[in-house]
């Protein structure tokens, strides 16, 4: 992967840490994300240390969140969360961190 600069905020959510985007920030290719996230944690690493990263070695210190402002008329923000596995090449999108969503507000 080429490497380039994207901004982005570690913050934490209640127990959880996530590395935070705006969308604007990303490719609106969302097939691109996974590689990003990845990289932005460290993964995959078969240590399960993610030390190449922002990454905390479980899965609680291992999420990406994206923030971007909405086109729906009941909601200001769409927020997309991701979890990114330590030792796999995997992001997964399919569940929430209630940690992390208390996030998006500061954010």
């Amino acid at each position: 992967m080429k490497q380039r600069k994207i901004p982005a905020v570690f913050m934490r959510g209640g127990t959880s840490k996530a590395v935070m985007f705006l969308q604007d920030d990303l490719p609106n290719d969302r097939a691109e994300w996974d590689a990003i996230f990845l990289a932005a944690l460290g993964s995959p690493d078969p240590n399960g240390r993610q030390l190449d990263g922002m990454g905390g070695g479980i899965s609680s210190l291992s999420k990406a969140c994206v923030i971007g402002l909405s086109d729906r008329e009941d909601a200001d923000v769409d927020y997309t969360f991701a979890q990114v596995s330590v030792d796999r090449d995997n992001v997964g999108y399919k569940s929430n961190c209630g940690n992390m969503s208390s996030a998006v507000g500061p954010f």
